[in-house]
């Protein structure tokens, strides 16, 4: 995303300028806004279905959808901020805007995750003791309480300057692009990889290893339907897996050299790091916007009832097409009347 400049090193701590994986960013951002509107538009209808019958996968599904839809909208902000050689020239307020549903919608889809994971677990090994709260009421007050926390969490960030969303100090119009890091804003960030990364992956592994055991063990199922819940529990982790944990992973890397190292001069130790891992510190931002387009190939593999109806869409499609293309031939076939 950006280029490393040694030349400049006395000036600044990192140079943020034009470089080829600025491009290449640029065209995954292009990538990601047109796939991830197309799969989650189309998935809207059948989630639609699923929620009008009270479906608490459907539910979940539908809140996963709406946060990435609130994304997908600001990615041509960052698209134009990346072509314009990393200058925001909209403002504080927008780039702050922009930010706060990145972030956003990414913790979000993480809480939500987790509560369709223990969703699940709860189904498979305590099938009627969990019906009492397995119901569209509790659901919707879960998905309330997730998103009320996270943005109240993010608003506040934003007041108090716990996060690096644009660079006053130095005149510089990067935005969340500030170098060096402010030591409140990294306490926010082990802050956001504790319990915004390490937490929910632990109860996702837990959760899904408790259904992949219990599943394992009972009679009642085929091979056939095993092995789609193998597969379901191992996509799932591995969808959170390859699109948060690289960004949490550098993340924490970069705060805990920060507190290890006082000298934040640009040429000393900490900028020297955050040098060498701007780079890739870039790119999994990117990797983490694939969320959006992972997530509606998830609806259809985590939900039997969104499941059924794509195929009935699908088959009515096909239906309606087949008769249409009957009756066009049938009128080709009759004299013209005129």
């Amino acid at each position: 995303m950006n280029s490393t400049n040694t030349s400049n090193s006395t000036q600044q701590c990192v140079d943020i300028g034009a470089s080829a994986i600025s491009d290449l960013q640029t065209a995954v951002y292009i990538l990601v806004f047109l796939f991830g509107l197309i799969f989650n538009v189309l998935m809207l209808g059948p989630i639609f279905q699923q929620v009008q019958r009270q479906n608490v996968m459907g539910i979940f599904l539908l809140n996963l959808s709406l946060s990435d839809m609130l994304y997908l909208f600001t990615i041509p902000l960052w698209i134009n901020y990346y072509r314009q050689d990393h200058h925001w020239n909209l403002g504080v307020t927008s780039c702050s805007v922009a930010g706060f549903f990145y972030y956003s919608n990414m913790y979000i889809s993480i809480c939500l995750l987790c509560c369709i994971s223990v969703h699940r677990c709860l189904l498979v090994m305590y099938p009627h003791r969990s019906k009492t709260h397995r119901t569209s009421y509790y659901t919707w007050a879960q998905c309330a309480i997730v998103h009320v926390v996270v943005v109240v969490l993010h608003i506040l960030g934003l007041i108090y300057n716990l996060t690096d969303a644009y660079d006053e100090k130095n005149n510089n119009d990067h935005c969340y692009e500030t170098y060096p890091m402010q030591r409140p804003v990294a306490l926010f960030n082990l802050l956001r990889v504790g319990f915004g990364f390490l937490l929910p992956l632990l109860v996702l592994t837990v959760s899904y290893w408790k259904v992949l055991a219990t599943v394992g063990q009972s009679p009642g199922l085929n091979a056939q339907a095993k092995r789609k819940v193998r597969m379901l529990s191992f996509g799932v982790i591995g969808i959170f897996s390859i699109c948060y944990a690289p960004y949490h992973i550098i993340l924490l890397a970069r705060s805990l050299v920060f507190y290890q190292s006082d000298n934040t001069q640009p040429d000393g130790s900490y900028c020297q790091f955050e040098r060498r891992m701007h780079v890739f510190f870039s790119c999994t931002l990117a990797l983490s916007s694939l969320n959006c387009v992972m997530d509606p190939v998830l609806y259809v593999f985590v939900s039997n009832g969104v499941q059924e109806e794509v195929t009935l869409c699908w088959r009515r499609n096909n239906r309606t097409q087949r008769e249409d293309y009957g009756l066009s031939t049938y009128n080709r076939g009759q004299p013209n009347s005129n």
